[in-house]
């Protein structure tokens, strides 16, 4: 029987995972290429052998997804899988669109298809869009865990943007570990807070092999996700994150409204800084497309280690790359704490952006207040720390998930943010953890 022919579109997360689970020694169909977008400097690479399985003892290339029509037609594709996250659904059917226009069926692979099964519980915490307080969630999560004793193991979304036979399972709980895997500035604002809690967390790119690992040395596994992306295991806990400050995105993007009416407990972040309305917004469309999740009203508030340092400073403002690239914020944490703190003047560092850090801000045009961190490879880390450097200003206020200061060296004194989620009323994370997991 002829094979089906396969593309899969992708950002080195899922597209890798989609491919793991159903397509790797399936006899039925033949994967002749990757595509990428998203993250920068992640096409050009081959999945390797070693991932691919025996049916791929070359590997499988990657291209960049603006030759997706013409790889269509040059492999004579029968299906294209789109297989990323943190899209509005009116550019997934612009690529369904082109995909078809060129001749190839277009596919999304839903949870039951991808969803591996654990032998201990699982809770997955997982977001409606980039960006909504995903990492203190997980924070929370995982203290309530521990203060019920439990043994408590996070796995995170992949970030492979490197070796990716050298990433095929990698097991973080200590800063010389991040050394140890070469570690990109993303990837260390998503495993080191875990590190400070003195806590375990896996990423890599195989997460069946991931997940048995996980599971010797765990009573729960909290499943960390990325973007808006869905949990790549089967959770016995369903916890997802909603934005009131961009109330409605809960239904536009994908796969975030999946996410949105598979949860069993919807968090409703940021309220402290949120319009009423915009919340009620969210709590409207939750009742009208998932009645039965619970709801948990929440603040993110920021923290500043040296916060009076700030006042009558004219300040740089270092932000989570992530949020406001694709996430499309045009501020984050630092930017309230400069302002909540009384910074004489945000100085935008727009000018005096180079290399890689000037290019973000042209296809990100949304920021200009404030500094993406953007550190995907050892060339782009050191163009963000010149461009920090360049700028003219009294203080860096770093709203990073990371102390930016083990990665850059920077020219100026700073002041780290920090931000915890925090429940309002009752019934809080910890009722319905214990609830669930048997806490007294």
């Amino acid at each position: 029987m002829e094979k089906t022919k396969v593309i899969i579109m992708g950002a080195a997360g899922r597209d890798f995972h989609n491919f793991n689970v159903f397509f790797r020694d399936n006899e039925n169909y033949e994967v002749v290429a990757f595509t990428a977008t998203q993250i920068p400097n992640i096409e050009g690479r081959v999945y390797p052998p070693v991932l691919a399985g025996k049916l791929y003892p070359k590997g499988i290339p990657i291209y960049p997804e603006s030759e997706l029509s013409d790889l269509i037609k040059k492999y004579k594709v029968d299906r294209v899988v789109f297989a990323y996250s943190d899209t509005p659904h009116e550019y997934v059917m612009h690529k369904a669109s082109e995909a078809m226009a060129a001749g190839a069926d277009f596919w999304l692979m839903g949870p039951e298809t991808t969803m591996l099964k654990s032998k201990v519980p699982v809770i997955s915490v997982c977001a409606v869009r980039t960006g909504c307080g995903k990492s203190q969630t997980t924070r929370r999560v995982v203290k309530i865990l521990r203060e019920m004793g439990k043994k408590v193991v996070s796995i995170r979304h992949p970030m492979p943007y490197g070796n990716l036979a050298d990433q095929i399972s990698e097991r973080f709980a200590t800063y010389e570990d991040l050394d140890k895997y070469h570690c990109t500035i993303e990837e260390r604002e998503e495993y080191e807070p875990h590190i400070d809690l003195g806590a375990i967390i896996y990423a890599g790119v195989d997460y069946e092999k991931i997940l048995r690992e996980a599971e010797k040395e765990a009573d729960i596994i909290i499943w960390d996700g990325g973007n808006n992306d869905l949990p790549f295991y089967k959770s016995d806990l369903k916890i997802v994150v909603a934005d009131p400050l961009r109330p409605g995105h809960e239904k536009m993007y994908h796969p975030g409204e999946t996410n949105f009416r598979m949860a069993d407990v919807i968090v409703i972040n940021k309220e402290d800084t949120a319009k009423f309305e915009d919340i009620e917004e969210i709590r409207k469309t939750a009742r009208e497309i998932n009645p039965d999740a619970m709801i948990i009203d929440a603040a993110s508030p920021v923290y500043v280690d040296g916060g009076e340092q700030i006042k009558g400073k004219r300040v740089i403002v270092v932000e989570d790359g992530p949020t406001l690239t694709h996430g499309g914020m045009s501020y984050g944490a630092g930017y309230v704490a400069a302002r909540k703190w009384g910074a004489k003047e945000i100085v935008s560092p727009y000018p005096y952006a180079v290399g890689s850090i000037k290019a973000t801000y042209e296809k990100y045009r949304q920021t200009r207040e404030v500094l993406p961190a953007m550190g995907y490879s050892e060339t782009q880390i050191k163009e963000l720390e010149e461009t920090i450097n360049k700028i003219p200003a009294d203080l860096v206020v770093i709203g990073t998930p990371i102390d930016l200061r083990r990665v850059v060296k920077l020219n100026k004194p700073a002041v780290r943010v920090r931000y915890e989620l925090e429940e309002i009323g009752k019934p809080d994370l910890e009722d319905i953890i214990k609830e669930k997991f048997g806490g007294k």
